[in-house]
């Protein structure tokens, strides 16, 4: 399980670490939903720290045990749980995890978790919350079947369901995301408001109901998001505070801080070392 990542990327380093991890073959139905199993093959137990991340985070637990979050709230046992965009300063850890992740774009999290981003309050909430009654039945299915593709089928089928009497986000919510994303966040909030359509404060105000967060801090996240990587896989700061449009080195330190409470170079390093 990655901290850090989002849309469908490499497992080398899980499988090299020897977590099992399973795709469901041809890919999931709804757009802007990645959904991976995975399993603790060596019983080398997790303890992740979770980063902030354009997207938000579904973990539904399989296993006997239930997940030990650790955050503002005190240590929480869950069997699953979403953590928001930037969920605060948490820690999840288990033991025997076995586990089905997704991670779902800010109008797939609209549509499918029953609430907007916005109520997640940036922090980890349990899944149950959410979907009641539904998450426990969902579990004990997913429990039963006796496969990864048969767990990540029904899995993808509850979506599904889900996303037939959703609520929509607002087509210009979503359009002004879209370019946030594909511009990694270099991007200018007058600029969002112009191509939608929308004043600023309308934007603003709409934007931040749906998303979570306001679109200044949204493309501050996928500018991180993208510096994060490249600092993970072991480009050097300047470098990337050069590609990613930060200003200079320092400015890249201080945003790193913010967002992950180190400096560039130990994201990478907890990165590398991390299990």
């Amino acid at each position: 399980m990655r901290s850090y990542e989002v849309g469908p990327s490499p497992t080398d380093r899980e499988a090299a670490n020897g977590w099992e991890v399973a795709h469901l073959h041809g890919g999931t139905s709804l757009n802007g939903v990645w959904m991976a199993g995975f399993r603790d093959r060596v019983a080398g137990g997790l303890d992740l720290q979770v980063l902030p991340q354009p997207a938000v985070i579904v973990v539904i637990g399989l296993g006997v045990d239930p997940f030990t979050v650790e955050g503002p709230a005190g240590h929480l046992p869950l069997n699953s749980f979403v953590a928001a965009l930037s969920p605060g300063s948490a820690r999840i850890r288990g033991e025997r995890v076995e586990c089905i992740e997704m991670r779902l774009s800010p109008r797939a999290a609209y549509e499918l978790l029953g609430v907007s981003p916005y109520e997640l309050d940036r922090s980890i909430t349990p899944l149950e919350d959410l979907w009641g009654r539904h998450e426990e039945r969902l579990r004990a299915q997913l429990g039963e079947a006796a496969t990864w593709q048969e767990r990540l089928a029904l899995m993808d089928e509850f979506l599904i369901r889900r996303a037939a009497d959703a609520p929509a986000m607002a087509p210009e919510v979503g359009a002004a995301w879209d370019l946030i994303v594909n511009q990694r966040g270099r991007v200018r909030v007058d600029d969002l408001a112009a191509s939608c359509g929308w004043s600023r404060k309308r934007l603003w105000s709409r934007f931040t109901a749906q998303v979570g967060l306001t679109p200044k801090r949204a493309a501050m996240l996928v500018r991180f998001d993208h510096a994060a990587r490249a600092l993970t896989v072991g480009h050097n700061a300047a470098d990337v505070a050069l590609a990613c449009g930060y200003t200079d080195q320092s400015h890249l330190h201080r945003d790193v801080l913010a967002h992950a409470g180190c400096t560039p170079r130990a994201l990478a390093d907890r990165n590398t070392t991390a299990g």
